[in-house]
């Protein structure tokens, strides 16, 4: 007989600073928007690899992110793995409107005209292409089989305890 999971037994503020003692990467995701057209792109620590045959990576989104109904439409995405050199990029696609994201920025097309930023910075780039996604919780999964990707031997932005660092302080940024 299977069990079912019981309530948690913390408050969610308490949960999310229990994660934030485990440190991850920080990824830009870009891609046009399906229907407008216009560059789309957010700042996502929620990346992993899933498969080496075929190549595949996950990332997931919130439910009350403005652009899910977008990623979700998306037929390709590149996922920017960013470098110890690239807090303010990192910060700048985590808020505000999509089209100040953008401003002043190069942008190129990956091999299979994906939307990218033409950054020389980025520690690694993946292109995707958006093969499933799964609800889950108060997020939605996107698992993409890689096509295309590069990667330079630079040092990556590090999330942890709610903040960008590569040298985690003895003191949590959050008393949660």
């Amino acid at each position: 007989m299977r069990s079912h999971p019981t309530p948690a037994d913390f408050p969610a503020l308490f949960f999310r600073s229990a994660l934030g003692r485990f440190p991850t990467g920080v990824t830009v995701i870009t891609a046009e928007h399906p229907d407008a057209g216009t560059p789309l792109g957010l700042t996502i620590s929620s990346f992993s690899s899933v498969s080496l045959e075929p190549p595949m990576v996950l990332w997931t989104l919130t439910h009350t992110a403005a652009s899910l109904s977008a990623f979700k439409k998306l037929d390709r995405y590149v996922i920017h793995v960013l470098s110890a050199s690239q807090v303010d990029l990192a910060r700048r696609f985590a808020k505000g409107p999509q089209a100040e994201r953008f401003t002043g920025l190069a942008l190129e097309r990956a091999p299979n005209g994906t939307l990218m930023l033409a950054d020389t910075h980025c520690a690694a780039w993946f292109e995707c292409h958006n093969t499933q996604r799964h609800e889950a919780g108060d997020h939605t999964i996107f698992v993409g089989q890689v096509e295309h990707c590069h990667r330079q031997l630079l040092s990556p932005l590090i999330y942890h305890a709610g903040d960008f660092e590569l040298t985690p302080g003895s003191e949590p940024l959050s008393r949660n």
